[in-house]
């Protein structure tokens, strides 16, 4: 009987310590244990993966306030002369939505909807006083001096009035727009 016993609690010493080996090893090679990923972002391997409208190494960024602020457009469509006037871009509904106000120098009052993702701004087909706008853009990382003091938009939109002349901004003619932070 204590030759059984003595069996028994070396077995159970022995699953003790097996248990404990594979759960403290297990531990330490968690590469998430130490990080903390903010606005809901979860860490897979190491690495946190963001929800969108957040990036950085950790979520901590907020996409659109990189975005956020007075722009001074630089513009020369096909069918208006160079031109250069000042936009605001300010915070939407989501954490992705943004609206443009002064779009194309033009729509007092009646902001352009756009969605941030990263570095690329999205304009959504959609109609603005009779003028159907649709485009995108990213932010130019070749700029010397660029983010955050010195940010630069490169924009392809094309703009159509209500009697269906089309400006394009090098969508598919044209040249970019340019806008500087």
């Amino acid at each position: 009987m204590k030759a059984r016993l003595k069996s028994i609690v070396l077995s159970t010493i022995g699953v003790i310590a097996v248990f404990s080996a594979v759960t403290i090893t297990s531990c330490n090679n968690d590469p998430c244990k130490a990080i903390v990923c903010a606005y809901g972002g979860t860490c897979t391997d190491g690495e946190c993966l963001c929800p969108s409208g957040y990036e950085g190494t950790h979520c901590e960024i907020v996409t659109r306030e990189k975005y956020e602020g007075v722009w001074t457009v630089f513009e020369d469509g096909t069918v208006t002369k160079p031109a250069q006037y000042e936009i605001r871009i300010k915070n939407g509904v989501g954490a992705t939505d943004m609206t443009i106000s002064n779009f194309y120098n033009r729509f007092p009052g009646n902001d352009v909807s756009i969605r941030v993702k990263g570095d690329s701004i999205f304009i959504p087909q959609q109609v603005v006083e009779g003028y159907t706008i649709e485009g995108s853009g990213y932010l130019n990382w070749e700029r010397e001096n660029f983010y955050p003091e010195h940010g630069e938009l490169i924009v392809h939109y094309t703009i159509e009035n209500p009697e269906g002349k089309r400006n394009d901004f090098g969508v598919n003619t044209g040249v970019p727009s340019t806008w500087s932070h």
